[in-house]
């Protein structure tokens, strides 16, 4: 986490009240802008729903990072989590109550981002499954004669069908 305390001092604070964004907010606690991304991501998913469940968080992050990032929002007291919900709080000490102040404006300011363009040097792709159970059924199950039929009709190609040698 770096924090840039003279960023926070009162004359710049002032200047940055009068348009809080969530972009400040990840800024502080990630430097590579992506974990930034994802975090104001959270944050801002949090802010719409009032209250956010895991399973009722989109798709274009897995699951594993909403909660990573969730749960960080907990332990930094931007979020409370109870009963399954996540939602916003403001439990900041007294060393970090000019951030808490900037943190309380945008919680307040009624209007949207666009998260987007406020990163726009973050990786927006979802990462490549490595492994695990699937999130969710997202297409027709697959079948021992769907896979049967597969292998019957590659069984009729010739070995060096496409330049590559096929294995049967």
């Amino acid at each position: 986490m770096t924090i840039k305390y003279w960023e926070f001092e009162d004359a710049p604070l002032k200047e940055k009240l009068r348009e809080p964004n969530v972009r400040e907010i990840a800024k502080i606690y990630f430097d590579n802008e992506t974990k930034a991304y994802r975090f104001a991501r959270a944050l801002t998913e949090v802010k719409k729903a009032g209250t956010l469940r895991l399973k009722e968080c989109n798709e274009d992050m897995p699951i594993a990072t909403w909660k990573r990032y969730l749960d960080f929002g907990v332990r930094a007291g931007l979020l409370k989590h109870e009963g399954q919900c996540y939602s916003l709080t403001d439990r900041y000490s007294k060393p970090l109550r000019n951030i808490g102040t900037y943190i309380k404006a945008w919680m307040d300011r009624g209007n949207a981002e666009e998260i987007d363009i406020l990163f726009a040097n973050a990786k927006f792709n979802k990462q490549i499954k490595r492994g695990g159970r699937s999130r969710r059924s997202s297409g027709p199950e697959i079948t021992y004669e769907m896979v049967k039929h597969e292998e019957e009709e590659r069984d009729d190609l010739p070995e060096n069908y496409g330049g590559n040698v096929m294995a049967s």
